[in-house]
């Protein structure tokens, strides 16, 4: 299993008119939290695009579970908890300041080749990368 913390402070344009975190904007923090997850690993999205791999979303559940307003300060929680294949699924819980869950979603992502439009493997640096965090 292989899990990365990245915080986010909530600005003001991505609240709704009661006060909280619009809906649709929770895919963006799922977003930060994969980009960041992958960079920790010494990689960024970038580099796999300049090497015609993208990454399309094909599945999301998420469930909300509290509301959270302008200013607070979230934890974004990333995990992976099986080495990706041509499919990588991520994993992500939200947290508020006061370390409360409010927020939980799966993202299933393909690697997929830019120009063919077809599933590929993922990169071989990517599963070295990772392999140490699923064998033990």
């Amino acid at each position: 299993m292989y899990t990365n913390d990245v915080q986010q402070r909530i600005r003001y344009g991505e609240t709704d008119q009661m006060g909280y975190v619009y809906y649709g904007r929770y895919a963006e923090f799922y977003e930060i939290g994969r980009t960041e997850l992958i960079r920790k690993l010494g990689m960024t999205y970038r580099s796999l695009e300049t090497r015609g791999i993208m990454l399309p979303v094909v599945k999301m559940v998420v469930r909300y579970i509290k509301p959270v307003s302008y200013d607070e300060l979230i934890t974004i929680r990333t995990v992976l908890r099986t080495l990706p294949t041509a499919r990588i699924t991520f994993f992500h819980e939200l947290f508020n300041e006061a370390g409360e869950v409010i927020n939980e979603a799966e993202v299933q992502l393909v690697f997929t080749d830019s120009k063919s439009r077809k599933p590929v493997r993922p990169p071989k640096d990517l599963i070295e990368a990772l392999l140490p965090f699923f064998t033990k």
